[in-house]
């Protein structure tokens, strides 16, 4: 089973201070995606340990954590034990990863921002 490495830089989000986006601020996040993209379910269950996510930001130290599953909501989690740290990922069990597409995460700050995936390759 062959998990990706999934690069989305921060896009063009009006009536924030990133309105023209930034190419510096994003995620690297590491999962199993189905054939057509998807998030693999079944094998995240089998490989959850090794699917990681760093955020990264010009302006403050990168943030390791996991993508974590709760129910039907994905999401980032940085700190097991501290669910304010948690970022939602909208719908993302339903987003196809692929270079192009677009992904919203809600940030530390409770704003929906808007990521496009720049990058999807196997993960070494």
């Amino acid at each position: 089973m062959t998990l990706s490495r999934i690069v989305m830089r921060l896009a063009r989000n009006p009536g924030t201070e990133f309105a023209g986006g930034d190419d510096h601020r994003g995620y690297a996040l590491t999962a199993p995606l189905t054939a057509d993209g998807l998030l693999d379910l079944e094998a995240y269950g089998k490989t959850k340990a090794e699917c990681v996510v760093r955020r990264f930001a010009p302006d403050e130290d990168a943030a390791d954590g996991r993508l974590a599953r709760r129910g039907s909501r994905w999401f980032f989690d940085y700190d097991e034990g501290d669910a304010a740290d948690d970022e939602p990922v909208h719908r993302l069990g339903e987003h196809r990863f692929a270079v192009g597409e677009y992904v919203t995460v809600t940030d530390e700050e409770g704003r929906p921002l808007t990521y496009k995936v720049v990058e999807v390759q196997p993960a070494n």
